[in-house]
């Protein structure tokens, strides 16, 4: 039984090393599922050829993170596998090795309802987020949190095609910020990148455009194509976000009155 507890305290361990990567992969910029994606993987020791692993690699923050996370997944692994082999080389008899298996799958799934609560994970990421910023010194930041990025808000990267509604466009004809999207970088397809662009940027076909805004809009404008069609539903989109912010507004107006 005490390889048994011990393989349960290794598992343990390890979803909280991924659950303390996975946070603070998201302060230095990644999204939610980036983070954990990235963070599994370190741990596993599966490596990816992507551009979310190079930008893990080529940023020193992340990459102290991501070496720490595959040590202890090494040592976790190792350390796992010792406790089974010792645990099949101390079987006595069969009701011994059905105690050990019930036993096993039993903390499995209590390890596994205690990793899925909602109220569990709050109360983890925050103390994660305290250890963090009391006792490391990484420079991080949470960017999700200076963007509120939560509820319908996010950040997005959307591939520009020919056919696109705003490809050709300046940014001050396409008047994105009137359907409450910001664009906050261009990327273009020779590979220069255009940082906080101006009004007078023209969007080209092959770009990616970062953006901030409500998934629904930026959805909208991602299928949108070009024509008469498209204006109409740019038309549409700044109508709603006009229905919005009044909507905002008011809710302002009525806390303080209340207040």
């Amino acid at each position: 039984m005490i390889a048994v507890l011990s393989l349960l305290i290794v598992f343990s361990f390890s979803l909280l090393a991924i659950r303390t990567a996975t946070i603070a992969l998201i302060r230095t910029g990644l999204s939610q599922e980036s983070a954990q994606f990235q963070a599994i993987s370190a741990f596993l020791g599966v490596g990816f050829t992507t551009g979310e692993s190079e930008s893990v690699v080529e940023h020193p923050v992340r990459r102290r993170v991501v070496t720490i996370l595959m040590v202890c997944g090494n040592i976790g692994i190792v350390t796992a596998m010792s406790s089974v082999i010792l645990s099949l080389l101390q079987m006595e008899n069969s009701s011994s090795l059905i105690l050990k298996v019930s036993s096993f799958f039993g903390g499995l799934v209590v390890l596994w309802i205690i990793g899925t609560s909602a109220l569990v994970d709050r109360y983890v990421t925050r103390g994660i987020n305290y250890l963090l910023c009391r006792y490391t010194d990484l420079p991080i930041h949470d960017y999700a949190g200076l963007l509120d990025l939560h509820n319908d808000y996010h950040i997005s990267e959307l591939k520009v095609h020919a056919t696109d509604w705003i490809s050709y466009k300046t940014l001050a004809e396409a008047k994105l910020r009137d359907e409450g999207i910001i664009v906050l970088g261009i990327r273009r397809q020779e590979g220069e990148f255009i940082g906080a662009p101006r009004g007078f940027t023209r969007v080209l076909s092959g770009d990616t455009l970062i953006v901030y805004g409500r998934k629904s809009s930026v959805k909208d404008l991602d299928i949108r194509k070009a024509g008469h069609a498209g204006d109409d539903a740019h038309r549409e989109a700044v109508k709603e976000q006009k229905e919005i912010m009044v909507e905002h507004q008011q809710g302002q107006t009525n806390e303080a009155t209340s207040d």
